[in-house]
């Protein structure tokens, strides 16, 4: 019989900071233990978000799932199956399809007053993003009779990632007359700032995939995958390997982060600069953007999003504002300068218009490979940056509340409004 074993002991010990497509194999060793990333999964917060929305059982499936597998290939097939019914699971739950939690679990009195706690509301992206570190867990601490060399242990990760993130799902129907978007969010991120972050973009991908938006130019379907908040998975290459086959088939794409606090944003200018930010492994870069044949790298990509019709029609309560500025290093200067009209030529990047993390990096990548494709003349893409989700004033501790309810979905429908009109005026 397989042993599965989650280790929650010694938690400062061989973290992974991300995940490669897996390479020759290697000596079968003994698991490693869990990352930074999956070590929050114990705390309070992460483990009643779970509960309530029904989402712990997610991880446990696969954990039978793994206990039954005689070989690696069962193996990889029920990590395979598993991410992809956790992705479609989420997207379900967030569209109104299936039980918001499951039947028969005990409500939990709420704090500091009467009434119960009842379900998470279905827009929430956190069950998703925790379920998902909790299968990650432990399929990076399982060790198998028949033994795991680290390739492939790096490949059950690698496809777990994959396929629980939808980046393996996007499927567009066939037929003349439909429009094609491709929209990517993000994972929560900071935190150890806060353990209770959701990330309104990463909802906005699971609220609009596989759905239909009606334009004067008829319908448009939707699909989306979301990303790690993790530098060493952008450098692997995940976001070119992930868009790459579609971005030719694609009539308009954006990538969408969590921004500034109470504005919309439609970033102009992207810079090949990486800041030095913790990222969700607490792990900081400051270096060039990596990318495959640097030499031939630009300092800086464009927006092809019809930035100035997104930014005068009526989409939403949140203002919506074109972001042209960037920090640079003049080309006869030393020291960074912000420069709030774009950058000035020869100059170096330091941060785009939507700064030096990892929301300027996707930015930057889609519209890199964007240009390498030979699209920039034709396809219009580009990066929107949403509100800050912020909770109500004074909840400091409960994971969710009506003011940040609220939030959440007007940013879901401003960013569907953003879609429709940037189909209409492409």
């Amino acid at each position: 019989m397989n042993s599965l074993r989650v280790r929650l002991g010694v938690l400062g010990l061989a973290l992974l900071t991300g995940f490669t497509t897996p390479t020759a194999a290697s000596a079968a060793q003994a698991a490693p233990s869990p990352t930074v990333e999956e070590q929050r999964l114990g705390r309070a917060a992460p483990q009643e978000i779970l509960r309530r929305s029904g989402f712990d059982t997610a991880a446990p499936r696969l954990a039978r799932a793994l206990e039954g597998a005689r070989s690696y290939g069962e193996a990889r097939r029920a990590v395979s199956r598993e991410g992809a019914r956790l992705w479609q699971r989420a997207v379900d739950r967030a569209q109104g399809r299936g039980p918001a939690e499951y039947e028969g679990r005990e409500a939990l009195p709420w704090k500091g007053g009467g009434g119960r706690r009842a379900g998470l509301s279905r827009d929430d992206d956190r069950p998703l993003y925790w379920a998902r570190l909790g299968m990650t867990r432990d399929v990076r601490t399982w060790e198998p009779e028949f033994g795991l060399t680290d390739g492939q242990r790096a490949a059950l990760l690698d496809e777990l990632e994959r396929t629980s993130r939808g980046q393996d799902a996007i499927r567009y129907p066939h037929g003349k007359g439909l429009k094609r978007i491709l929209l990517t969010g993000f994972d929560p991120f900071t935190l150890d700032r806060d353990i209770r972050i959701s990330n309104p973009s990463g909802a906005t991908a699971l609220a609009l995939d596989g759905t239909v938006i009606e334009t004067a130019d008829g319908p448009a379907r939707v699909e989306t995958a979301v990303f790690p908040v993790r530098w060493q998975d952008f450098t692997d290459g995940t976001v070119e390997r992930a868009l790459r086959p579609h971005l030719p088939k694609v009539d308009l794409f954006t990538t969408v982060s969590q921004g500034r606090v109470g504005r919309f944003d439609i970033e102009r200018t992207n810079g090949a600069w990486r800041g030095g930010f913790g990222d969700n492994e607490t792990i900081g870069r400051t270096e060039t953007v990596p990318v495959i044949d640097p030499a031939s790298q630009p300092q800086w990509t464009t927006t092809t999003l019809p930035y100035a019709a997104i930014t005068a029609a009526q989409t939403g309560r949140f203002p919506v504002y074109d972001n042209t500025s960037v920090t640079e290093i003049p080309a006869d200067g030393t020291e960074s300068v912000v420069r709030p009209d774009g950058p000035t030529p020869g100059s170096t990047a330091r941060a785009g218009g939507g700064g030096d993390y990892l929301s300027n990096e996707i930015a930057y990548r889609a519209t890199l490979l964007r240009d390498r494709l030979g699209l920039h003349g034709t396809l219009p893409g580009g990066h929107v940056h949403t509100p800050v989700l912020q909770f109500a004033a004074g909840n400091t501790s409960e994971v969710t509340d009506p003011e940040f309810v609220r939030n959440r979905l007007d940013i879901i429908a401003q960013v569907r409004a953003i879609l429709k009109v940037a189909v209409e005026t492409s």
